[in-house]
């Protein structure tokens, strides 16, 4: 019995978990314009990583700038969409960057 209970209590906890993950916070103020970056070159030792650019985050009272930077692919061929903020629902819903098999 107290296994069960200890199973059922574990499973709330996880399905809970998952659920705030999927939150979407909706933003009242416009982002700012991208930043101009200078992509600089790929290291030597890494000239197959892509380039992910720089985007302006949601601290929860203010944007943020993260600058870009290189990124090894998680598998062979797979591409990087970009993250970008869209207007929506009455404000802006960050959409996360993604790889992409191609």
């Amino acid at each position: 019995m107290k296994k069960e209970i200890l199973t059922a209590a574990c499973g709330l906890f996880l399905t809970l978990g998952i659920a705030a993950q999927d939150r979407v916070i909706v933003v009242h103020e416009a982002p700012p314009p991208p930043k101009t970056e200078d992509m600089p070159p790929a290291p030597a030792e890494h000239s197959d990583w892509s380039w992910h650019p720089g985007y302006y985050r949601w601290t929860g009272t203010a944007y943020e700038w993260v600058p870009g930077q290189y990124v090894q692919a998680p598998r062979p061929h797979a591409t990087w969409v970009s993250g970008h903020w869209i207007n929506r629902d009455g404000g802006w819903i960050w959409e996360e960057g993604h790889w992409s098999q191609q």
